[in-house]
């Protein structure tokens, strides 16, 4: 078992608007599939119980950066895409948020009958992992929302959140069954959350002696409990700011969408005519799809696609956000029928950005890039939940540092 790691989750309240749920099924889904066409459904399980990758798909789809909603909005929203497809995708979401965690056996059993598994050994799984992160670990969470991935061939996943109403944040927790060789012995992919302090986790392999001895209390400091995990701490402020992001990475995808040379040949590698700001939005969205681990260490970054429904990095685009889910949507369309060339054309995009990253290294230049986001927002339906929609135009920046 290795952990992936933990996060700050501050809590925010609401819901995510019907305009926003609605365009967040449909390109989680596309990516989702997107990735299962190129790398199977073991690697898309394996990519949800990654805390950075699941952050940075929240952030690309347009949720709150950094806030604990994604957690519910993401696996919300995949549940209500992937599930009427799950014969032909191959990965069925049971379960949710409040009263719908409870279904989460109901709904494995009706699965595990319609594929032939052990529906049993499911219940159990999912019962054990709910108990070990609400009883076993002594952090102070309670289990709140409960999403269990499973595929045809019986591999898994498990997301769940906790809240902690003492100090108003929540705690995300990762599993996954090809990383599971023992639910007694430190079973977690990740565990997401706030460092709390001295916490009890009787799941820990050190925690081994307590276990035999069942009265015995071990607290562990979290500086060793965590010392082998990567540590995304997302931060208590709301706007995206530039020490939350790789500013290379950032001015990589933003060269390659306004330069007019690069922009006309990755336009070209789409089969294309696209504008620069569908193109930041696509090559962010490839990065999703194709990015090695390592390309995730700053989520935040993937705010720069479709920006947040709090305005957080800038109101959500609603003409971007839908002119690329009709190119996503067009390009596995069109793979369905043996025409791979556009959905290729995504993983050669994401190339583009590396190596401009790696030849060019330009710098994004972090307060234009953001006010030229504002500024084009009018422009582009921007929209978010306080509707607050700019109209004043000014004179667009440049989105560069000079090297």
């Amino acid at each position: 078992m290795k952990r992936s790691g933990f996060a700050d989750l501050p809590l925010h309240g609401g819901r995510v608007p019907p305009w926003l749920a609605e365009r967040m099924e449909k390109l989680g889904t596309a990516i989702a599939e997107n990735v299962i066409a190129h790398y199977g459904t073991p690697e898309f399980l394996s990519r949800l119980s990654n805390p950075f990758w699941f952050q940075a798909l929240g952030c690309v789809m347009g949720m709150d950066w950094h806030s604990s909603g994604i957690t519910t909005s993401v696996m919300g929203a995949l549940k209500r895409g992937m599930n009427p497809r799950a014969h032909e995708l191959g990965v069925y979401f049971c379960g949710g948020r409040g009263k719908q965690s409870r279904k989460t056996p109901a709904e494995l059993l009706s699965v595990a009958d319609a594929r032939g598994l052990d529906g049993g050994a499911l219940v159990r799984t999912s019962r054990l992992t709910a108990k070990i992160d609400n009883n076993a670990i002594g952090d102070g969470f309670q289990i709140y929302l409960h999403t269990f991935a499973v595929t045809a061939a019986g591999d898994w996943a498990v997301v769940q959140q906790g809240l902690n109403d003492r100090t108003g944040l929540a705690r995300r927790y990762h599993w996954h069954s090809a990383s599971v060789r023992n639910f007694t012995s430190e079973p977690h992919t990740g565990i997401v959350g706030a460092n709390a302090g001295r916490i009890l986790n009787l799941v820990d392999r050190r925690a081994e002696p307590a276990q035999a001895g069942l009265l015995i209390i071990a607290e562990t400091p979290p500086e060793q409990t965590l010392s082998t995990v990567q540590k995304l701490v997302m931060p208590a402020h709301h706007d995206v700011r530039a020490a939350n992001i790789d500013l290379k990475r950032l001015g990589a995808v933003l060269a390659t969408s306004y330069s007019r040379e690069l922009r006309d040949f990755a336009s070209l590698l789409l089969i294309e005519n696209l504008g620069p700001r569908t193109l930041q939005t696509l090559a962010l969205i490839a990065e999703v799809v194709h990015g090695a681990p390592s390309r995730f260490t700053d989520p935040a970054r993937f705010s720069f696609a479709l920006g947040g429904k709090d305005r957080h990095p800038f109101p959500v685009p609603l003409k971007t956000y839908d002119e690329s889910l009709t190119i996503l949507r067009r390009a596995l369309d069109s793979a369905k029928l043996g025409h791979t060339e556009k959905l290729d054309g995504f993983k050669r995009l994401d190339r583009l950005v590396r190596q401009v990253e790696r030849q060019y290294q330009p710098t994004a230049d972090f307060a234009s890039a953001l006010r030229h986001e504002h500024e084009i927002s009018p422009s582009l339906d921007g929209r978010s939940v306080f509707d607050d929609r700019k109209t004043k135009k000014s004179h667009q920046l440049s989105l560069f540092l000079p090297n």
